[in-house]
């Protein structure tokens, strides 16, 4: 009967250590991941192209910042960033609002960010954002990724990005409807959890308004790029 009686006894005292000592449950976090940095091997030459986010907070509540952009032949050519307050809804799913600002190409454009991101069935990581901007403008944006373990570092990563908009935006060169898809397909070697080069292929197609718009503008609506770069996170 005493040594049942021991273990209880013994996790209060813990317990009570743990609060005596000031130990937190639920302790602030970071977290920082550069989901892609890679050199993509286009007609016009090699552009660099990152995509990262960052959040800091607890179980339930976090700040979230994200980044994504192209640079090319010594410019920024496209960048936005987005600043989010991101609210857990259940174990798989964040309910996330706050503001987004592109800063290339100009002029630039704000939006207020209605979204949900998590895991859908099947393990798919799902990213879906309802982004209301000035004059009417609207537009919803849905990235899906999985990871296939070919070995416990080898993994292969398809992902798929949908962009469509409320309304024409000529100076921006955004037509009204889907507006662009991007397809990729990613292979990765974790040389560390935290740390795998990559080797891939893009492919991403225009659409309606917006592929009348590139059109005009003496540019391609369709390119298939290869792509090397890396993963990290921390």
């Amino acid at each position: 009967m005493k040594k049942r009686l021991l273990l209880p006894v013994l996790l209060m005292s813990l317990s009570s250590a743990a609060l005596a000592m000031g130990i937190d449950d639920d302790p602030l976090l970071t977290m920082f991941k550069l989901d892609q940095l890679e050199v993509r091997d286009t007609d016009v030459g090699n552009i660099t192209a990152w995509k990262a986010d960052a959040w800091l907070g607890r179980d339930l509540d976090k700040l979230w910042l994200k980044t994504e952009g192209e640079y090319h032949d010594g410019e920024t050519e496209e960048a936005e960033l987005q600043l989010l307050y991101s609210r857990a809804q259940s174990s798989f799913w964040d309910a996330q609002i706050g503001v987004r600002r592109d800063l290339r190409p100009t002029p630039t454009r704000d939006w207020v960010v209605f979204g949900i991101k998590g895991l859908a069935p099947y393990l798919f990581e799902v990213d879906l954002s309802l982004f209301v901007g000035e004059e009417g403008r609207s537009a919803v944006r849905l990235d899906a990724e999985y990871e296939y373990l070919i070995t416990q570092r080898l993994i292969i990563s398809p992902e798929a990005e949908v962009n469509i908009y409320g309304k024409d935006d000529p100076e921006s060169g955004l037509g009204a409807g889907i507006s662009d898809v991007t397809l990729g397909l990613r292979l990765r070697y974790e040389i560390r959890r935290e740390f795998a080069p990559y080797l891939g292929v893009q492919w991403t197609g225009l659409y309606g308004n917006t592929a009348d718009f590139r059109k005009s503008a003496g540019g391609d609506t369709s390119e298939a790029v290869g792509v090397a770069g890396i993963r990290a996170w921390f």
